[in-house]
């Protein structure tokens, strides 16, 4: 194990409010036409669309989980998080920067106050949305095994269709400000740190971040980070029920002819079996199953990072995976934050691009 150097993600002691949901991913896109036909056949179902903006959800009762306005550009925005209370949205309108509350007008309603997290994305804090009736899906299928065959007299044969997402589950940024941005989330939404990976040196590389709902099992991580030279998306995923919809899945989006990324796997941190595909403007979204989910006493687990880390089995996660694109605004951002963040040295980036390939 790595000796421990730099301070590691941590609890905070009395958080702002504590989130009680991951709410829902904003996206811009120049081509909505484009990006609804992608999102269809990964699962999600379009619930409004106007010139403007496209609402998507999965068959729970989330009103929607993913927005995509029209923009000139494709880029990421920010999260949505659910909160429980309007007070809960009062505490957060009080922080430096804050939005007023304020009605919004997306599928479900509500209030929402908009903030800005160190790393620049937009993070939504809503409350009051409406829930919406869940949609049907089928069962998972029923597994036979050695000792034990519930399935007598019956067959496997899943339809072959787009897997029926259930919700969002999770997304994953890049960020140069490692610290700030993984302490104003545990500070002011309370998410807890369920594991971490640290470099060489000790210092930490990559975090997963799970809700604190108590004695309520939460996903092993719906927001996690690693450490870039700007902050950009990773990945968003999406579950789905069962490791049969995980592989149609694969099969729907290869004849459709988009793009695959990586899987099928299973990770170590978090355990989900995985499938990753990217959209037509190559950002990733991944199809998942059999998560772990920890109450708040799970105490913060610390590794050292790997490419062999991040899965247990399947195809070894590719260079491409993680291989930002060297644009001139990557350099110009490399440059200026090697300069300003204190989470980011040389030395540092060269251990992260030997470790990742």
């Amino acid at each position: 194990m790595a000796q421990l150097t730099t301070p590691q993600p941590a609890r905070h002691p009395a958080p702002t409010v504590k989130a009680r949901k991951l709410a829902h991913l904003l996206f811009e896109r120049p081509d909505l036409e484009k990006a609804e036909r992608f999102l269809n056949d990964f699962g999600l179902h379009t619930v409004a669309r106007s010139a403007e903006a496209l609402y998507l959800r999965g068959t729970g009762p989330e009103p929607f989980c993913y927005r995509v306005a029209k923009g000139d550009d494709a880029g990421f925005m920010g999260i949505g998080f659910e909160v429980a209370t309007r007070e809960d949205l009062d505490r957060l309108g009080r922080l430096p920067g804050a939005s007023a509350i304020e009605p919004v007008e997306y599928p479900g309603g509500g209030e929402r106050v908009r903030l800005t997290d160190p790393s620049g994305f937009t993070v939504e804090a809503i409350h009051g949305q409406t829930p919406a009736e869940p949609l049907p899906h089928r069962d998972a299928l029923p597994i036979n095994f050695p000792e034990q065959q519930p399935r007598v007299n019956d067959t496997q044969r899943p339809p072959v269709a787009p897997p029926e997402v259930t919700r969002l589950g999770h997304v994953v940024l890049e960020v140069a400000d490692f610290q700030a941005t993984c302490g104003w989330y545990t500070q002011h939404f309370g998410l807890i740190p369920s594991d971490v990976q640290v470099l060489p040196d000790g210092s930490p590389a990559v975090v997963f971040l799970r809700l604190d709902l108590g004695d309520t099992p939460a996903d092993h991580h719906t927001l996690a980070m690693a450490q870039g030279f700007m902050p950009l998306y990773s990945h968003s995923a999406y579950e789905v029920i069962d490791t049969d919809a995980v592989g149609m899945g694969q099969r729907v989006l290869k004849a459709a002819g988009w793009k695959h990324a990586w899987g099928i796997g299973r990770h170590v941190l978090g355990s989900q079996i995985f499938d990753y595909w990217e959209d037509p403007w190559a950002a990733k979204h991944e199809h998942y199953c059999d998560g772990d989910v920890f109450t708040a006493e799970r105490p913060m687990g610390v590794h050292p990072v790997s490419r062999e880390a991040m899965s247990q089995w399947g195809q070894p996660m590719p260079a491409s995976f993680t291989k930002p694109k060297l644009t001139p605004t990557a350099l110009r951002a490399l440059t200026r934050n090697l300069r300003r963040s204190p989470d980011l040295s040389v030395k540092k980036l060269i251990t992260l691009a030997k470790i990742f390939g």
